[in-house]
């Protein structure tokens, strides 16, 4: 791949002056990386010589291979962060990326569990061993925090603070702390009582939520979990571990939350990744009147 060490650079910027979460930087990189290998290939140009057509033909190119709207609106968000760094440099006159447009329909809301969905899915693990302990209390967890997956896996022990209620999160530098409902403390405070005790593989070990090996708790993992009592509940829709996250903004905000209050418990950096979820309860509330006025 030609300027590679223009990848290399970029990385740095996000890893050292952005905190890029591990995931972002995957993400980026690999578009990145993506990009350098298509211009290589079939422009015979380095990063910093691509012109806007140039990006404009990578980007149809991509369409062309079949993917999907969401893969290629998050490759031109890439693309615009990478070529803004060099812009912001002066090693480059003007951004080739700059007026890349993602397609208007990659903005999907978000779905979304009901409140009795919800119910069936965290009444699915059932405490009988030490499994469905931990399941459990990870599926309260989630579903009362709104964390993020990565968050949740990179929780300890001591970042549990039952006593008082409430949860510090972290995500590099910056820390958050949310509160619990007392099914979650419950559910949290059984599992560190009668089960993560006798998972552990090493006494010493510090992550909150363990795997049946008694080391920390993997995405994959986690992902194979939530799937398995998906199909338990019968639900039909997809749920991911980012489905209860969304389920947990939407049914605060249904409930009276302020957007700055659900801003800050979600972690979001820009109050416009919040206001989503508004569009999201405007949403269900005209397709109950659709479905329910019968002048509809």
């Amino acid at each position: 791949m030609i300027d590679s060490g223009c990848l290399e650079r970029y990385e740095a910027y996000l890893t050292n002056e952005k905190k890029a979460s591990k995931n972002t930087l995957c993400s980026y990189s690999r578009d990145i990386r993506q990009l350098g290998d298509y211009l290589d290939l079939h422009k015979e140009i380095g990063f910093l010589s691509a012109a806007e057509k140039d990006l404009g033909d990578y980007v149809s190119w991509l369409r062309d291979s079949g993917k999907s709207i969401a893969t290629v609106s998050r490759n031109i968000a890439s693309l615009k962060s990478f070529y803004g760094y060099f812009l912001s440099c002066g090693e480059i006159k003007a951004s080739p990326a700059a007026k890349l447009v993602p397609d208007k329909s990659a903005h999907r809301l978000p779905q979304i569990l009901t409140s009795r969905e919800v119910e069936l899915l965290l009444d699915q693990p059932k405490c009988t061993d030490v499994k469905g302990y931990r399941d459990r209390a990870m599926l309260e967890l989630l579903y009362a925090t709104g964390i993020r997956v990565s968050e949740l896996i990179s929780l300890n022990k001591d970042d549990a603070n039952l006593s008082t209620g409430l949860i510090s999160c972290h995500n590099n530098d910056k820390e958050r702390v949310i509160p619990l409902y007392p099914a979650a403390i419950r559910a949290i405070s059984d599992y560190i009582t009668v089960a993560r005790s006798q998972m552990l593989a090493h006494p010493n070990e510090q992550a909150l939520f363990v795997n049946m090996s008694g080391g920390r708790m993997s995405r994959q993992g986690f992902w194979k979990i939530i799937k398995y009592y998906q199909e338990k509940a019968h639900i039909e829709k997809e749920i991911t571990p980012h489905t209860l996250r969304h389920s947990f903004a939407a049914h605060l905000l249904e409930n009276g939350a302020d957007l700055r209050s659900l801003q800050e418990m979600l972690g979001h950096g820009d109050i416009s990744s919040t206001q989503v979820y508004t569009q999201l309860v405007k949403k269900q509330l005209k397709d109950i009147y659709n479905k329910t006025h019968p002048r509809a």
